[in-house]
């Protein structure tokens, strides 16, 4: 396919030596590397380039370059079938770029947890076990009043600014 290759809005078309550097550059979550993976490998990728929002990876054969972006893999065609660990990927239409169809990564699915985080939203860092530490109340705050003449808070020890 001998397409001409434009810039990406910010200006930078940079091709990616592998597609560990592209996704981790795009930051693409570490749950959607492995299906990442086996779609390149099942489709036969050539390239990968920089676009800004995605990766363009650039197929071997025909076909149309396949869009890699944080949840989802677009460019496949109506009738094609991609077979992942011995199941074929659910396609839907795509809104965006028509006629083709693109499969949803695991990170965008409902339910699924956000990466490095647990379900309590905290960092997995933290041992499970590990009681959290208490917190400090706020002390309460005292009404030293306020001076008739400069209209100040008074200090505790009755002062003000016009003392």
């Amino acid at each position: 396919m001998n397409e001409v290759q434009g810039p990406t809005p910010t200006g930078t078309s940079r091709p990616y030596k592998s597609l560990a550097e592209a996704l981790r550059a795009h930051r693409v979550p570490a749950e959607n590397h492995d299906l990442v993976a086996a779609i390149v490998d099942a489709v036969g990728i050539s390239t990968f380039i920089d676009r800004g929002r995605y990766i363009e990876a650039i197929r071997r054969g025909d076909g149309a370059p396949l869009h890699i972006g944080k949840t989802y893999t677009n460019g496949f065609a109506e009738d094609e079938q991609i077979l992942v660990g011995g199941r074929a990927l659910p396609l839907a239409p795509s809104e965006g770029r028509p006629p083709y169809f693109f499969v949803t990564h695991p990170s965008a699915l409902p339910g699924a947890p956000a990466a490095g985080r647990t379900a309590s939203g905290r960092g997995t860092s933290r041992a499970k076990t590990e009681p959290r530490a208490v917190r400090a109340t706020k002390p309460a705050e005292r009404d030293y009043g306020v001076c008739e003449v400069c209209f100040m808070v008074r200090t505790p020890s009755g002062g003000c600014a016009c003392d």
